[in-house]
């Protein structure tokens, strides 16, 4: 009796030995991708200092006047900066908007893509709307000063065929821009968003539509009753995470895009935080406060969004 729980105490002891030294590898596989995280996300957080001085390039930040919560507070007191700060939020929370109104795209893009039978075809459209993605801003900028500046491509032929006696400016206006912003992110970004719903097509259990066809269900009621249900899940979490991130509208696009002409409306909360910054604003200190107000905002929507997917869905996505 005794030799058995020695035994077996022994076998226990072992099977956490093992454990534990599995414990250990896994986390040295995970460890420069820790490393990497800590020094480009976490270790740039020392910046926010910056927020509390007055800071003036060149100086080193112990030449600058500590000026406590000074930022923060012209943020809410000082007329002007409300309303540059108000504008700023309005093309911010238009775009994102307009970005997450129209998230259902690739969803139904990837449906449709997915009952392309032809292989050959379905692989090539594949590739040319995943291309853009990898394609920078600074490059699709260039196309389309290329084909839609006063003497692009599309102004020259329309003017050739007597369409029209003036370029239309295309570029060098302001009226649509949020418009124009979200048609250019969506031809960039639309085939790359369809890869992850395309896997997610791939799972669904064959048996499901076998079954259907049997019913006497044709292609139509196949999308309807089984492919969408069954991508609703995956959408639904990348939708809350693009409620959490609703306010990161990125700066590339809208840094190359931008124009004394259209700045009044493309001008969002990143690209606003570089501009007065780095841009010609010299005023980094107040950049700091306003994109530390940015993250912490971000944080409170992510929290929030995680308590809403908790509550409707029974599970968190954090």
């Amino acid at each position: 009796m005794r030799q058995s729980i020695v035994l077996n105490t022994e076998k226990v002891t072992i099977k956490k030995k093992k454990k534990n030294a599995e414990g250990k590898k896994m986390f040295l596989y995970i460890l420069p991708f820790l490393i990497l995280s800590f020094a480009f996300s976490y270790f740039p957080l020392y910046g926010w200092v910056y927020a509390f001085f007055d800071y003036k390039p060149p100086l080193n930040l112990s030449q600058c006047d500590f000026v406590g919560l000074k930022w923060f507070k012209m943020l809410f007191t000082n007329s002007t900066q409300i309303k540059q700060l108000a504008k700023v939020m309005t093309n911010t929370f238009a775009i994102s908007g307009l970005g997450l109104a129209t998230s259902f795209l690739p969803v139904f893009f990837a449906i449709l893509l997915n009952e392309i039978k032809v292989k050959w075809f379905k692989r090539t459209v594949q590739t040319l709307t995943t291309l853009p993605n990898f394609i920078s801003w600074v490059m699709v900028f260039s196309a389309a000063f290329s084909l839609f500046s006063a003497t692009g491509m599309v102004n020259s032929f329309l003017i050739d065929l007597g369409i029209i006696t003036e370029p239309i400016k295309f570029l060098d206006s302001d009226s649509h821009t949020w418009l124009a912003m979200l048609l250019w992110s969506t031809w960039k970004g639309l085939g790359w968003g369809a890869i992850m719903y395309l896997a997610a097509i791939a799972g669904i259990d064959q048996e499901l539509y076998e079954a259907a066809r049997v019913d006497g269900a044709g292609r139509f009621r196949l999308m309807i009753h089984i492919t969408l249900p069954a991508l609703m899940p995956t959408f639904f979490v990348l939708a809350m995470l693009s409620i959490a991130n609703f306010l990161n509208n990125g700066l590339d696009q809208y840094y190359v895009f931008q124009n004394s002409f259209n700045k009044q409306h493309i001008q969002v909360l990143d690209l606003y935080v570089y501009n007065i910054g780095i841009g010609g604003g010299n005023s980094p200190s107040l950049a700091t406060a306003i994109g530390m107000l940015k993250s912490i905002v971000s944080i409170t929507l992510l929290a929030g969004v995680n308590l809403l997917s908790k509550k409707v869905r029974g599970e968190s996505i954090i």
